[in-house]
């Protein structure tokens, strides 16, 4: 039977002791300041603004929101960036993406002050991840890390497999694989023995946007499971880029969707944010 890996349970471990933390930090008069900038009212992003805000209220961060219509400039937005670069009352700076059509994304990206990119989406911040130097890593992989870490999976000399190679995902996942040590294998849409390779895998980790792509033909027994991917089945019920029930009893531990890696990424954030306020800038 699967060790299921609980998200909700680790992710609430990471905030209490980020919470705490603050509060240390608030006793010494610091308050800790996260801008969340937010363009439109794209459905999706409304709810992970929400999210995103309600965790800075439990561990004692405060939110500070600019909600500016889909009809807002690129240059606006700029603009916007720039007086929060140059705000010290503000640690982190959060455009929640996606940006409407007619804006830049990695323009408007690599115009936060990579000391206050909570995302970890900053080309500087990319670069300190890909050479092992200190930078803001990007929240899903970090939280990522962490599951595996506090379950007590060993990544060091495991063959790890990365399906996707996504900015955001993919690509960050398998550095940070490597860096702890793992034999990191990275197959996207246009690998041709993606099976193959993927039954070699200790530690799989899927993030392709596909629901319940990966069944038990994509496993090896006894691998880890990592699912990544949050999407709507054929009954309209969340669920991930695995077919959660087929793997199940194939693998020795997994993570559930949902309550697995989301409430990850949010814990990271706010770890990030931490990290923002306590670390010597510029």
């Amino acid at each position: 039977m699967a060790f299921v890996i609980d998200g909700k349970k680790i992710s609430t471990e990471i905030k209490d002791e980020t919470k705490e933390k603050v509060a240390q930090l608030k006793a010494q008069g610091k308050e800790i300041s996260l801008a969340v900038v937010q363009v439109g009212d794209n459905p999706a992003s409304c709810v992970y603004v929400r999210n995103k805000k309600k965790a800075c209220e439990y561990v004692g961060i405060k939110s500070v929101s600019h909600e500016l219509p889909e009809e807002t400039t690129e240059a606006e937005l700029l603009d916007l960036i720039d007086k929060l670069n140059n705000d010290d009352s503000i640690n982190g700076i959060l455009v929640q993406l996606p940006l409407p059509a007619h804006m830049d994304e990695n323009k408007v990206i690599d115009a936060i002050s990579p000391y206050k990119d909570v995302d970890g989406f900053h080309l500087m911040n990319v670069g300190a991840l890909s050479t092992g130097q200190q930078g803001f890593i990007s929240c899903t992989p970090y939280g990522i890390i962490q599951l595996l870490k506090r379950s007590n999976i060993d990544i060091a000399g495991k063959h790890c497999v990365v399906i996707g190679r996504s900015n955001i995902v993919g690509k960050p996942m398998s550095m940070l694989l490597l860096r702890e040590n793992g034999t990191v294998t990275i197959v996207h849409s246009k690998t041709q023995n993606m099976k193959e390779i993927t039954k070699q895998a200790d530690i799989l980790v899927v993030a392709i946007g596909k629901p319940k792509f990966v069944d038990d033909t994509y496993v090896k027994e006894g691998a880890v499971v990592i699912d990544v991917g949050i999407n709507r089945d054929e009954n309209n019920k969340i669920c991930g880029d695995v077919d959660y029930d087929k793997v199940f009893d194939k693998v020795s531990a997994i993570t559930p969707v949902p309550g697995g890696v989301g409430p990850m990424t949010i814990a990271m954030l706010m770890n990030n944010c931490l990290e923002a306020a306590t670390k010597i800038q510029k």
